[in-house]
């Protein structure tokens, strides 16, 4: 395992490097280190570490949500008001009636297995937008009209509504029922997620401002915590729905409000983190890829997914309808909700596990959706943010967004 992971952070360094210099995200070369080291090329990546993969993809996940909380101003959401709660499930909806639309008569398949890919590659990325977002943030850019916050916050609610769909439209295919209960449980999750949140992060602000303790051990509170809800979510799922990622966010979000003074100290310290959980993140994402399975899909399978993201800009541009925001505003957050990876490495395979006869055709959606998807979200949000969000007159000494947004291999920060 040891040796797996020093091939994993030395090519992924060295290929994010790379890209960065060509101006084009390093997530690109962190996604082809998993491909050339997985088992379906060189097959260098320890089958331990592979096994715990999915475990590996939620820590990482956790780190960067947790950033997020910790920036994101309640206040600053409060502006956004109804796009915000807008964006969270119809570009979801636009995107899977795209495909349910478009996929039986270009791929053959049935309605209801259309639904099930639409499903899984509908839900945004929150490991791709969250970095980029941050950096809007901490440059000012965008944030008077609380775009960052709205697409961040937005794009959490968004996965926890496509899962429970994919959960629905995969029972349905099994010949089980669907009740309304199943769809009850969305808004019953995001209440009980923020609820959690919400309480455990004033429980710990007024414990951390009683208990005089080092900020590291705070963080690892913290974290031990956001852990701690993942678990419960898996627990409580046949009792009561509860969304574990909302929670950890809330939680972030709650001791910003409460202890500012903490949340800008620990900050940083995630940010730290994150430099190398975002590599073990897209490097696994990258592991479960078998491109050759993925280019035998064809053009037809890439220009399905390609109309199906016009189906999701026009559910952002109808989000965004009748607000304070201006066309190009809009346009930017079209773009920044293409990206898609860390849901569609969660469940692309789902289907084929459960022998549903669209598997295969699912999983190379998912895995279509992440190679193509993720990289151009990516650069299509560094390259657009100036010219959509930025006057011209304050275009003047905004830089390039780091590629990593956190400071890999380009941007530094001083250790306190």
């Amino acid at each position: 395992m040891l040796t797996s992971l020093a091939y994993i952070f030395l090519l992924a360094l060295l290929l994010g490097y790379v890209f960065n210099k060509l101006k084009l995200p390093a997530l690109i070369g962190m996604l082809l280190t998993g491909i050339v080291l997985g088992p379906f090329a060189l097959n260098l990546i320890d089958s331990s570490l592979l096994s715990i993969s999915t475990n590996l993809r939620q820590i990482a996940l956790v780190i960067i949500l947790l950033r997020a909380g910790l920036a994101l101003d309640i206040n600053d959401l409060k502006k956004v008001g109804r796009p915000a709660v807008l964006m969270s499930f119809v570009p979801a909806l636009f995107e899977i009636g795209g495909m349910m639309l478009l996929a039986p008569p270009l791929l053959g398949v049935s309605l209801i297995e259309a639904a099930i890919m639409g499903s899984v590659i509908a839900a945004v990325s929150p490991a791709v937008i969250v970095p980029k977002m941050l950096f809007l943030m901490e440059k000012k850019i965008g944030t008077k009209k609380g775009i960052p916050q709205m697409i961040m916050a937005a794009g959490s609610v968004d996965d926890v509504f496509v899962i429970v769909l994919f959960t629905a439209f995969t029972t349905l295919a099994l010949g089980g029922e669907v009740s309304t209960s199943s769809f009850v449980q969305i808004p019953v999750s995001i209440v009980t997620g923020l609820a959690l949140g919400i309480l455990v992060g004033w429980l710990l602000s007024s414990y951390f401002k009683k208990y005089h303790m080092r900020d590291s051990i705070k963080l690892l509170i913290i974290i031990s915590f956001a852990f701690l809800f993942l678990t419960l979510e898996s627990w409580l799922k046949a009792y009561l729905p509860l969304s574990g990622l909302l929670a950890v966010m809330a939680m972030g979000a709650t001791i910003l409000q409460t202890y500012p003074v903490l949340a800008h100290r620990i900050s940083p310290k995630f940010s730290k983190l994150w430099i190398a959980a975002e590599i073990i993140l897209f490097v696994m994402v990258g592991a479960t890829v078998d491109i050759q399975f993925a280019l035998k899909a064809g053009p037809m399978m890439i220009a399905l997914l390609l109309l199906v993201l016009l189906f999701r800009m026009a559910g952002v541009y109808f989000s965004t309808a009748k607000t304070k925001l201006t066309q190009k505003e809009r346009l930017f957050s079209m773009i920044a909700y293409i990206p898609k990876a860390t849901v569609q490495a969660a469940i692309g395979s789902l289907p084929l596990a459960m022998g549903l006869s669209c598997g295969n055709i699912v999983l190379t959606a998912a895995v279509l959706a992440i190679l193509i998807t993720a990289p151009m979200g990516a650069f299509a949000i560094d390259l657009s943010y100036k010219k959509l969000l930025v006057d011209k007159q304050e275009n003047e000494g905004i830089e390039h967004i780091p590629s990593d947004s956190v400071g890999v291999f380009g941007e530094t920060h001083k250790d306190e």
